[in-house]
Order: C-alpha cells, then structure tokens, then sequence
C-alpha cells in the first residue's frame, strides 16, 4: 500500500490555489507554524481539520492525504496463489470470505479487484451448494460492474467485461453476454488484424529482438487460439462425425508440428478430452480410448514438476519471458490439487458410459484415480 502523502500534497495544492500558508492558517484557524509542520511532514492536522481542508482545496480527504489503497504487481500475486492454495484446502466459506475482506481493504485497487474476479471464476464450483456457487457468481458480477464503472484503464475495463460475460452464461445469461461481447471480439474490428503492423514499426525501429518476440508471442497465442475455437467447433458439429474426423485430423497434425502438447497449458488437453467425448457418442471406442490417453498423459505431464509454468521450447524461446510478465507470473490460476479433482472429475462425464467395458479404459481410471489419491 502506498504511504500517505500529505505535505507534498498539501504544499502542492496551497500553490495551485496561490496562497500563503499564513492564509490557509487563518481559514482553517490554526498557526502558521501547524502549516509548516504539516507540509515539512513533522505533524498531521486534527482529524476534525480534515474536512474543512478538503472543502477548502474541493478535494476529498482521501486525495488531500494522498491515500490510494495500492498493491504491487508481487503483492497481488502473493495475496492470489495464496487464497488459491487455501481454496484447494480450506473450508470455502472461510476461504471466501478472507477474499471479499481483501476486496474491502483494497476496493480501489483495480487491478488487485480485477485478479479476485479470475480467482472467484476459478474457484466458484468449489462450494458444494449451488445456491451459494450462484451467490458468489453474482457477488462477481457486482464487482465486475463496479471495475467497469470506476476504472479508468481501459485494457483492465475491456478484460472485465470479458469476465462478466462468462459470468453471465454460467448464470444463463447468453443475450447479456452476447451484447456484451460481440463488439468488444469482432473480428473486422482492426485491432484484431493489426499483430504485423507493431512487428513491421518494431524492425523500422530496428528493434528487431521486440519484433521477434512480439511475433513468437502472436504465432503462439494464434495456435492456441485455433485449437480452443476447434473444441467448440466439435461441439457445434458433434452430430456430424465427417467434420469433427477432419477437424481433428487436421489439429493433431498442428499439435504435432509444433509440439504444443509440451506447453499449451491446456489448450491440447481440452481438445483431446473434447475428442475423445465425440468419439464416444459416435460409439468408436478405439479411438476415443486414444484421445483419453492424451488427455490424461497431457494433464499428469502439466502437474509434474514446475511443467505448469513451462511456456516454451526451442522453437518458441521468447515466449516465456512474455508470461513472466504477467500479472499472476507464471504460476497456474488454480492450486494443483483443484486441477486435478477437476481432472478426476472429468471421467464422470455420461458420454464415457460405452467404454465402461473396455478394459484400457478402466486402466486409465484406475491410474487417474490412484494418482489424485497422491495428492
């Protein structure tokens, strides 16, 4: 949190206004020497001054002292992965309500109030009753609306509503998300299209290293991109198992070109799991069994080891240095412990119900379940 910073401001704002301390004095009625102890940082007025100082500058006494609960971008991190790590073992009501305590204490720190709405997106499910789960995703919804309202960083302002939007469809909501959305991620909008114009003024700058990057950066999340838009292509076209065979043929073949499987965090185990859930219900055993080895290989190679913070390879050696930066660091939005229930979890989905009898299936079960029993 940033210390109060009075004096300068004090001195700053009796300038601004053109008037001698012995003037603020008589107004506020005290000596001429109280001001000069307040703006040499020797003493603070009474708190009953407060006020009559903020009408007199018409600021608020939250400016007048200069007081802006802030946290640092380490801070913030700290503060995340620790209630994430206390939600993957703690009583979730506890949990939660340690973070809405911090959201009070930190209200105005936007980027802070910003990364509690990922954590609650993240952890809502945890409660075991759907009243308090809807409960919490409106408390959400609620700080999200107050970010968008009072912000005044537009990146952090455009994320939330992003935020809300999935918000809004896990409480059925679709229209609102909808309208919500579908300027904002336009794709004849030129922001969508404009990646080569910073590459091409990075090498007219000759700064061909941030151009490199930049464009490792941009190759990467575009791969992603395509395969998570391919998971909701084969739910879209799940009835149509001409389509989905060719769209997964066609995003193995890319997953394999660039390795992605490696360090996708994700991206390849949604589109494996997804796969092999179509191939289910087209009854094709073998090969959603093969999609299921995938997944579950993927996932146990993501929680081993620091594999989650792993954002590169060889071909793509700038990336990680790009995720280092990010808000949250490289540390996963999730304790290891909540993904892998999650994990677990997943091999209840109803479409696995045809391979009940394949027996490299119920291998698979028994190894998830025996490593989440690790845990």
């Amino acid at each position: 949190m940033n210390y109060l910073n009075f004096s300068d401001n004090i001195i700053r704002l009796r300038h601004n206004k053109k008037i001698t301390q012995e003037q603020l004095a008589d107004f506020v009625g005290v000596t001429k020497g109280s001001v000069s102890k307040w703006e040499t940082g020797q003493s603070l007025p009474d708190i009953l001054i407060l006020p009559v100082l903020a009408a007199f500058f018409d600021v608020t006494i939250d400016e007048l002292l200069g007081y802006q609960p802030q946290l640092s971008t380490e801070q913030i991190q700290k503060i995340y992965h620790d209630l994430a790590a206390a939600f993957a073992e703690q009583p979730f009501h506890e949990v939660m309500l340690k973070s809405e305590n911090y959201v009070k204490e930190y209200y105005s720190c936007y980027p802070f109030l910003f990364q509690i709405c990922v954590l609650w997106l993240n952890h809502f499910m945890l409660a075991e009753d759907k009243i308090v789960q809807e409960t919490v995703l409106k408390k959400l919804s609620d700080l999200c609306s107050h970010i968008i309202v009072n912000c005044k960083n537009i990146g952090i302002c455009e994320d939330t509503v992003i935020i809300r939007a999935a918000v809004d469809l896990r409480l059925g909501n679709a229209i609102q998300a909808i309208e919500a959305t579908e300027e904002i991620l336009n794709p004849r909008r030129l922001a969508s299209q404009s990646d080569s114009l910073l590459i091409q003024a990075y090498m007219l700058a000759d700064k061909k290293e941030n151009a490199n990057s930049f464009t490792q950066m941009s190759m990467f999340l575009h791969l992603n991109s395509l395969i998570a838009a391919a998971v909701w292509y084969l739910i879209i076209h799940s009835d149509n198992m001409d389509i989905c065979e060719i769209t997964i043929q066609r995003i193995e073949s890319l997953i394999a070109t660039y390795e992605l499987q490696k360090f996708s965090q994700g991206t390849t185990t949604q589109f494996h799991y997804q796969a092999a859930i179509v191939y289910s219900m087209h009854e094709k055993k073998e090969q959603a069994v093969n999609m299921l080895k995938k997944y579950a290989d993927e996932v146990d190679f993501l929680l081993t080891g620091d594999n989650l913070s792993k954002h590169e390879d060889s071909y793509f050696y700038s990336v990680q240095t790009w995720y280092d930066q990010l808000d949250l660091g490289t540390e996963p939005p999730r304790d290891k412990r909540v993904i892998y229930n999650s994990f677990i979890q997943s091999f209840a989905n109803p479409a696995f119900s045809v391979l009940k009898d394949n027996k490299e299936y119920r291998d698979i079960c028994n190894i998830v379940a025996k490593k989440g029993e690790m845990l």
